[in-house]
């Protein structure tokens, strides 16, 4: 089950889950559709509309990118002469 504020791992980085929310099918709008990256309501239920379910769930993420690797710089060594 997932819950808010937990975090999913991805190949690379993870989704952090703000919040779930349940809403009605009126809270749908072209608006939220197009918060939530798609061009409108039809390309959004396109996508969303799937299943035998009736019950709908805002969810809010945010991306959390992978942690890079601090490089070292090369020693920098003295030859002797």
């Amino acid at each position: 089950m997932t819950k808010s504020h937990s975090q999913s791992t991805s190949c690379p980085g993870a989704i952090e889950i703000d919040s779930i929310t349940p809403i009605g099918f009126p809270d749908i709008t072209p608006e939220l559709a197009r918060e939530s990256g798609f061009s409108g309501l039809l390309d959004l239920l396109k996508v969303a509309q799937h299943g035998r379910g009736d019950k709908i769930y805002l969810i809010r993420f945010h991306y959390i990118p992978p942690r890079t690797k601090r490089k070292v710089p090369p020693s920098k060594s003295k030859k002797a002469e």
